[in-house]
């Protein structure tokens, strides 16, 4: 996993630590350090031995590059997405259907302070 560490700046970092921790507590803080990078590499390790007891062979048949979220590119999946899709659209139909007219006289209503329009007390 890189988190954008160079070599200069964790020697900044561990300057910035010397500086804060103080000479006598260094070592200290440097074997906890240490004990719990060790504790997280066997964390890593147990886990990975489980995960590859529990799949049998096809553990190494995973193309674990193909899983890593750090490829998922949201663009670069909705153009792959939309480009998949190699069946035609239906074209637009041509005939134009005009909605049907009422056949009565169109009554218009306006209203007014006096008369406004109806309100369903219910429906709101």
């Amino acid at each position: 996993m890189n988190l954008g560490l160079t070599f200069e700046k964790v020697l900044v970092i561990a300057a910035v630590a010397a500086f804060l921790i103080g000479p006598e507590r260094l070592p200290r803080y440097a074997e906890m350090l240490a004990r719990l990078v060790r504790r997280a590499r066997d964390f890593a390790q147990g886990a990975q031995s489980r995960v590859r007891e529990e799949m049998g062979p096809e553990f190494d048949e995973v193309d674990w590059r193909k899983l890593d979220p750090r490829q998922y590119d949201p663009r670069r999946i909705i153009r792959e997405a939309l480009l998949e899709d190699e069946t035609p659209a239906p074209a637009p139909n041509p005939t134009v259907i005009a909605p049907p007219r009422p056949s009565g006289p169109m009554i218009r209503h306006t209203f007014t302070a006096e008369t406004p329009p109806p309100f369903d007390a219910e429906a709101t």
